[in-house]
């Protein structure tokens, strides 16, 4: 018995987001229907906006390159961010150093950390140094260097050099995208340099998404999803990610 629109489209999708990519010789075959099907499968799929077609099948449509302003994104998925922040907080034992990179959602972590005096943070987040001066009771240390105003952060060389000279517990990561295929990204090259950084110098690296940021691959790469000991994302990831996450032996916490 031939298989729905709706039974092939689950496919179809499925297979993108483990690949990135589909063919249209392959989706026939795995299919059991005309080649002519599969292309107007792919026609009606790129009109509901979930992929985009190219020659010979079809690739998926978040490659995002222009990230919105540090404001904007402020009030983007607010309540997702809150939690997660919560939720990374919790994962911070007495006595541990964490680093956190500059981000809208792990400058959430410090706000759960203002009564944690025995944590330090290390930071090149100008956002996040701010807040923890206002609130949090612990040691800070700005990794300072070059600021970026429009990215409210110091970067470059000197802040790569600063961050070198620490080893610490835990690095909490902000990304522009999670993707299966091209793992953890940014929009911004320096940023990301600066994450990798962090990641390089800490005994386990949490990666902090709410749920739309999974699926996406922006500009610039962090670092393969094996690279990093966890990601604690929102509950509104949906089922199958949890189990292509675990697939691929990354633990995956969801945040209340």
């Amino acid at each position: 018995m031939s298989l729905t629109f709706e039974e092939r489209k689950r496919t179809i999708l499925e297979q993108l987001m483990k690949e990135e990519k589909v063919r249209v010789p392959q989706l026939s075959e795995q299919l059991n229907v005309s080649m002519e099907t599969i292309r107007r499968d792919l026609d009606r799929l790129e009109k509901e906006g979930l992929l985009k077609k190219v020659y010979g099948g079809a690739v998926k449509t978040r490659l995002n390159m222009i990230e919105p302003p540090f404001l904007q994104r402020a009030q983007m998925h607010r309540e997702e961010k809150e939690a997660l922040g919560r939720c990374a907080a919790r994962l911070v034992n007495d006595g541990e150093t964490i680093m956190i990179d500059n981000g809208t959602t792990t400058v959430e972590v410090i706000r759960y950390l203002h009564d944690r005096s025995d944590v330090t943070i290390v930071t090149h987040s100008i956002s996040a140094m701010l807040l923890a001066a206002e609130m949090f009771p612990g040691r800070i240390f700005f990794a300072g260097g070059e600021v970026d105003v429009k990215l409210q952060s110091a970067g470059g060389s000197l802040t790569e050099r600063m961050l070198e000279q620490f080893k610490v517990h835990k690095a909490f990561i902000s990304v522009g995208g999670v993707s299966l295929v091209d793992g953890i990204t940014d929009y911004d090259v320096n940023e990301a340099s600066i994450s990798r950084k962090m990641i390089e110098r800490a005994e386990e690296a949490i990666v902090l998404a709410d749920h739309s940021k999974l699926g996406v691959t922006t500009f610039a790469k962090i670092a393969d999803l094996q690279e990093v000991s966890m990601i604690v994302t929102d509950r509104n990831c949906p089922a199958e990610w949890i189990r292509h996450l675990q697939e691929k032996n990354v633990e995956i916490r969801l945040a209340e």
